[in-house]
């Protein structure tokens, strides 16, 4: 994708703003879409709606969404978060994160007799029914993403003796296969579009005959919220992504940033965290989140950069978001 997105293309002013005297010249552009993905809205619905079934405790392995907020505030109400299933006391329920599991940990939880609700991503189940797919067919499944990360131990825990982690661009030159006319390409659905079009040219350098996923595996709200800061991004002279630092999107939004022309740009999760030093010298700020950020935390942003004279907000719009996802089917309200 280009970075060259003209500024002017859904840009409107956000309502109520104003531009007062002392911050004359200076703006926010504020990224839409930007927050809580269809994905991450099902997850924390889930934990929520599980509290609420099954009174607390309960226990999540690993982290529902990376954010640390959202982690804290369901700590607070009685969520206790493992990272493994081993920790959980046996029967107690189990929610498993948004990020996917390993058909292991599933096997683990049985043999546990814990009471199991799934609250992945239904993208993300979509990139393991690839996986399985193609392991059928006996491909070398070359899997696009970051080590160590949830979703990809989960991926490639459906065909571990078929799936190579690609680990970026480098990382194309160490692989090898057993057939060059049998390889696909998935991928970790929250990195970087263009650094996964990148990794992917290096690897069909190598092998011609690599085939594509059947549909796109990067998610939408991931593209959906680069699109939008690369619109952004030229006419900024700093970018703050509100977002953790374990959030693979979050991360990925202030490298598209840096290049697609902001002058700076800078990772936070609280406005505490913003350092003033940073708006030395700027006229324009852009303002997005990742994809597991409640909104509460970006107006807190902007309340700081208000009371620092950017008291107008222009809102650039380069998509309209109306995807949902259902809850698991044990939560969802009984039907009469």
């Amino acid at each position: 994708m280009s970075s060259a997105i003209p500024l002017n293309v859904g840009i409107a002013r956000s309502a109520g703003t104003t531009t007062a005297e002392p911050g004359a010249g200076k703006r926010v552009l504020l990224a839409e879409p930007r927050g809580y993905c269809a994905g991450v809205d099902r997850a924390v619905e889930t934990v929520e709606k599980t509290l609420e079934k099954h009174g607390a405790p309960i226990y999540v392995r690993k982290e529902i969404v990376h954010n640390r907020h959202v982690v804290e505030t369901l700590r607070e109400r009685g969520v206790v978060f493992v990272d493994e299933t081993h920790e959980v006391p046996e029967g107690s329920v189990v929610v498993f994160s948004a990020h996917g599991v390993a058909p292991t940990v599933h096997e683990s939880a049985a043999s546990r007799n814990l009471h199991a609700i799934d609250a992945t991503c239904p993208l993300v189940t979509k990139v393991h029914q690839e996986a399985k797919r193609f392991a059928k067919q006996d491909y070398d499944i070359l899997l696009i993403g970051h080590e160590g990360h949830e979703e990809v131990e989960g991926t490639a825990g459906e065909a571990p003796e078929h799936v190579q982690l690609v680990d970026g661009p480098d990382s194309a030159d160490k692989v090898t296969v057993r057939d060059e006319s049998k390889v696909v390409w998935l991928s970790q659905t929250t990195l970087s579009v263009d650094e996964t079009m990148e990794t992917v040219h290096r690897l069909r350098q190598r092998f011609p005959g690599l085939q594509d996923p059947p549909s796109d595996d990067i998610c939408y709200a991931t593209q959906n919220r680069q699109v939008a800061v690369k619109a952004m991004a030229p006419e900024c002279d700093l970018v703050i992504v509100v977002g953790s630092r374990n959030s693979s999107n979050s991360v990925r939004l202030v490298e598209v940033a840096l290049n697609a022309g902001a002058r700076d740009a800078h990772l936070v999760d609280y406005s505490r965290e913003v350092d003033l030093g940073w708006l030395d010298g700027v006229r324009t700020v852009g303002i997005t989140s990742g994809a597991s950020v409640p909104e509460i935390l970006v107006r807190g942003v902007l309340d700081l950069l208000a009371e620092h004279g950017y008291g107008e907000v222009q809102s650039v719009t380069t998509a309209n978001e109306t995807l949902v996802f259902a809850l698991p089917r044990e939560l969802r309200p009984a039907r009469d």
